[in-house]
């Protein structure tokens, strides 16, 4: 099942909120009733409209988010003939600044707290469930789904902001809740993936509604439980937290000797009720759209690793700004190729991290693993703590290319430093600025 085949729109106040919905099993249509109506005594066919919502939200300015991290974590570079911003302000070049007013600032922003409300809506009609018939355990289903997503959109928006914070606590539209700091928002977000994974623990054998193509193999409760604890391990790891880390993994659907790409996706389609990939481009495009792969990313590759069919050499160097490539980003080959939310070859790497300097000969066992899937030979560097992060940082980096994680990996790791720039007087940034509506 695709989704999501006829948008519709609700308005909303806070956020300028469009909550996109679509008709799924003869449900309610949102352009009818209030939002108040639905919330406070939902159909089935309603919370089957709002859980599609959600998923749809989620894909929103998603291209935005991801050359956001893929442009400032030096992956590559977005080449937009027509918007300078790409390959001015992302890259810091000469005095240009990341704008706290403009859409790579903005649209990310706003887009995930729209998702955000979205699962606030669903919380609340769950709540107020009353006529329709829910069973405890389909009630509880709900609620973990919506605190699952809703933690995982809030996350999305601390990757950019980073030490500027986040507010979590968005419920009362008239009375939203204070900025928490980085560590802190990090905590309230892992709280909120405890408490869906509680719910999912009582939610039945299904859900009340359908869930994408993209969570094919975890669209039960129980198997939902795997994708909530595997951001749960994500969390833990920018945490530092590797012991947390590793009883996420123990209840997620990591697997040392499983597919490197079984995990969660957002899908498209090509369609006019739907939307494409927000990151694909054609080979050898021009300078109007064209993403183009930071030259090291090339330059450092192991000899042999497979990982490099991620990329494509050009039938002739691409330029703009003063930026020459000569390779295409080529992770989404298609228009409607899916994105992943998070796979298995991440869990993986989290379960190599977690096991530095504790248990050398697993840390090592899902290295080799990596390296044995991409082609090469087993690792024989140094084995110390910092020699084998920088290992796992390597294999993240082509494993995981313009996937979103490498510049918040640098980051994390205090490693910014190391990202190379690209032309005399360029910057590397280490987050995003508050929205100026937030200041």
């Amino acid at each position: 099942m695709k989704i999501i085949n006829n948008i519709k729109f609700i308005s909303i106040a806070v956020f300028g909120l469009l909550l996109y919905s679509c008709d799924f099993d003869n449900g309610t249509d949102l352009n009818g009733p209030s939002v108040d109506a639905i919330a406070n005594n939902p159909s089935r066919g309603d919370i089957a409209s709002l859980a599609a919502g959600v998923q749809s939200d989620m894909r929103v300015r998603l291209g935005t988010y991801l050359d956001d991290c893929g442009v400032v974590g030096r992956e590559y570079w977005r080449f937009a003939s027509s918007d300078p911003r790409f390959t001015a302000d992302l890259l810091g070049s000469g005095s240009s600044v990341l704008d706290n007013n403009t859409f790579y600032t903005t649209a990310p922003w706003g887009a995930r707290y729209r998702t955000v409300k979205s699962t606030n809506i669903l919380i609340a009609a769950a709540a107020n469930a009353t006529t329709a018939g829910f069973s405890p355990a389909e009630l509880s289903s709900i609620n973990g789904f919506a605190k699952t997503i809703q933690a995982y959109e809030l996350l999305m928006n601390l990757n950019l902001q980073f030490q500027n914070g986040i507010r979590v606590d968005v419920s009362d539209i008239n009375n939203l809740g204070a900025f928490l700091g980085y560590p802190e928002s990090l905590t309230a977000i892992k709280a909120l993936l405890d408490g869906g994974a509680a719910d999912l623990t009582n939610g039945g054998s299904k859900f009340p509604f359908k869930l994408s193509d993209g969570f094919n193999g975890f669209d039960t409760p129980a198997n939902f439980k795997k994708f909530n604890r595997a951001l749960a391990a994500r969390v833990a790891l920018y945490q530092g937290d590797k012991t947390n880390a590793l009883s996420a993994l123990s209840e997620s659907f990591f697997d040392l000797n499983g597919s490197m790409t079984g995990g969660v996706y957002y899908v498209f389609a090509n369609s006019g009720n739907d939307i494409a990939n927000p990151v694909f481009n054609a080979l050898n495009s021009s300078t109007a759209g064209a993403r183009i792969v930071q030259p090291s990313f090339i330059t450092d590759a192991e000899l042999g690793d497979l990982r490099l069919n991620k990329v494509v050499q050009r039938d002739a160097p691409l330029t703009l700004d003063g930026l020459t490539g000569n390779y295409d980003a080529w992770v989404f080959t298609s228009n409607d190729a899916p994105i992943p939310i998070i796979r298995n070859e991440e869990l993986i790497l989290i379960y190599a991290e977690a096991n530095i300097g504790t248990n050398l000969v697993q840390s090592l066992a899902a290295i080799n693993k990596v390296r044995n899937i991409a082609g090469l030979t087993p690792y024989a560097g140094a084995t110390d703590n910092a020699s084998l992060l920088n290992e796992v940082l390597h294999e993240r980096r082509y494993s995981l290319y313009a996937e979103g994680h490498r510049w918040i990996d640098m980051r994390r790791t205090g490693k910014l430093a190391q990202l190379p720039l690209d032309r005399p007087g360029d910057d590397v940034w280490e987050q995003f600025p508050r929205p100026l509506t937030e200041n």
